[in-house]
């Protein structure tokens, strides 16, 4: 099952280093932070580069979430499992579907999506935001992202990711 641990943001990828060779890998089959594929522009050149999708959260793969949270007593970083009073809550099926298609083991990472703009609406065309345009709450055409608002480990979470729109064409009468 996948699981979430809370850290500090910005501290995502110093967590999951100290998981990794901190606790016994019978407990922790996968540690990761996704991130998101975005392009900047550096210095007048269009570059690809990776932000993270989720500050603040690393994903954890086990199937014995109890010992693992006692395990991570040994991190000498803030991390906490996420769940409620009576247990830790995984992921949903549809949540770790929908991470799982668009990213891959040893490389979590969300790719860019494309798509266009037709008077009011947003076309997605390929990449992970097809089928998706009711999460989109606003777009940066410039910066080439889209801030998002989706239903993610059992909460609402406002994130971006990349995406680039090809055209624009006015709204027809």
């Amino acid at each position: 099952m996948w699981y979430v641990v809370q850290t500090l943001s910005g501290r995502e990828g110093r967590v999951c280093d100290l998981m990794e060779r901190l606790v016994d890998s019978e407990l922790l089959e996968e540690c990761f932070v996704l991130r998101y594929e975005t392009v900047k522009k550096i210095r007048g050149e269009w570059r690809t580069c990776t932000a993270v999708l989720f500050p603040g959260y690393v994903i954890v793969v086990t199937n014995r979430v109890e010992q693992l949270e006692q395990a991570l007593r040994k991190v000498p970083q803030f991390t906490r499992i996420l769940g409620n009073d009576r247990m830790f809550m995984p992921l949903e099926r549809d949540e770790m579907a929908w991470l799982s298609a668009f990213t891959e083991r040893k490389r979590r990472v969300i790719g860019m999506s494309s798509g266009v703009i037709e008077g009011d609406e947003i076309v997605i065309l390929e990449g992970p935001l097809m089928n998706r345009t009711g999460w989109i709450r606003k777009i940066d055409r410039r910066k080439r992202v889209a801030y998002l608002e989706m239903r993610m480990f059992g909460r609402t979470l406002q994130t971006k990711v990349g995406l680039g729109i090809v055209r624009k064409t006015p709204k027809r009468e």
